[in-house]
């Protein structure tokens, strides 16, 4: 039953997600705090900061679904950061089609 926006699988997994790659961004260099991992953080919680935002409107499914777009924008801004991180060798490359996997689900 979904009573929330915390129990729709699509937050929960956006959720997960952020957690997991704020974690990895505590191993980046310390000059990039400012730069890359506040990219990566920001885009990450903004995927589900927009679901939960759209599920407080419930009257108007318009929003709701422009929400939702909001979040595959940001969830495609993150892979753009993952890359970067990638191409920088702050993440290792076996990380990043679990990373994707979650974010493409």
């Amino acid at each position: 039953m979904i009573i929330s926006y915390k129990d729709l699988q699509v937050h929960k997994k956006a959720f997960s997600l952020a957690m997991d790659t704020f974690w990895r961004t505590r191993k980046f260099p310390k000059k990039e705090i400012y730069s890359l991992t506040s990219q990566i953080v920001r885009s990450l919680r903004s995927d589900s900061a927009n679901i939960s935002e759209g599920w407080g409107k419930p009257q108007y499914a318009a929003v709701f679904k422009q929400q939702l777009i909001n979040a595959l924008g940001s969830n495609s801004e993150t892979q753009d950061w993952l890359d970067y991180a990638l191409a920088f060798n702050y993440i290792e490359k076996k990380s990043i089609p679990h990373l994707l996997k979650v974010m493409n689900k």
